[in-house]
């Protein structure tokens, strides 16, 4: 098998926004996106390796829910991404320097259980939630117990 093929699969989501340029300083500022092809309507980030694209709308979100997760009201929808213990801890970092606000604040969940996991939330400018978690192992991200 070669490099090439042997590459996770990569995610793409796209959302609506209502600034462009405000979104993309979000999302180039706070998590070091780049950017991809764009239009004066729409911008692809690379997302910490998966495709994101920000399309400006009329303003118009989802109705926000939110379920209870270990002791959390966790906002839905959401999106975001599982990250190596040393890189989520320093975008936590980055993030309480930035002076952005968290919806959920840096902490361990399911603590000593099958699936324990850093996580923490926030949301960019148009308010779509994004969660970014850590794992000890990737191979524990789908841990049942048993």
């Amino acid at each position: 098998m070669t490099e090439k093929e042997n590459l996770l699969p990569h995610f793409h989501l796209a959302f609506v926004v209502s600034d462009l340029e405000q979104t993309r300083r979000f999302y180039v500022e706070t998590f070091g996106c780049t950017l991809g092809r764009e239009s004066d309507i729409w911008i692809d980030f690379n997302f910490f390796g998966h495709q994101i694209t920000a399309h400006l709308g009329d303003g118009k979100r989802q109705a926000e829910h939110a379920n209870p997760v270990d002791g959390d009201q966790v906002p839905v929808p959401h999106f975001g991404v599982i990250l190596p213990k040393a890189q989520w801890t320093q975008l936590g970092e980055h993030i309480r320097e930035r002076g952005i606000p968290f919806i959920i604040e840096p902490k361990i969940r399911f603590e000593g259980e099958p699936g324990e996991q850093g996580t923490f939330f926030l949301a960019d400018p148009d308010g779509h939630a994004l969660e970014f978690k850590t794992f000890a192992s990737h191979e524990k991200i789908f841990e049942k117990e048993k």
